[in-house]
């Protein structure tokens, strides 16, 4: 157990090799993190329209027809996930052709 220990050490690099990966675990946990309000999550409109792609524009149309509800405080819109999910839900259509033989 008298090995020197330096930068090119095996164990090292297994060790800072193990830090990297859990520093970008880290990164992209606090980089997706949504606090809740109530159990509820809070979106922004940029941050909608991403995951649904569509524009920003898009958006304010779905809201003038009441399409899709939401929360505006002060000149800032919010969008609650469950809203966003029985838009969605409502707004399915089922497949009505059978594929196959």
């Amino acid at each position: 157990m008298n090995e020197l220990i330096n930068k090119d050490s095996e164990w090292i690099i297994h060790f800072m090799g193990s830090l990297d990966s859990l520093l970008d675990s880290f990164e992209h946990l606090t980089a997706n993190y949504r606090p809740t309000l109530n159990g509820e999550r809070f979106f922004t409109d940029k941050e909608v329209s991403a995951r649904l792609k569509v524009s920003r524009r898009t958006l304010q149309d779905y809201r003038n027809e009441g399409r899709i509800a939401y929360i505006q405080l002060g000149g800032k819109i919010l969008y609650r996930e469950s809203d966003i999910e029985r838009m969605l839900a409502d707004s399915y259509h089922a497949a009505y052709r059978l594929t196959g033989t």
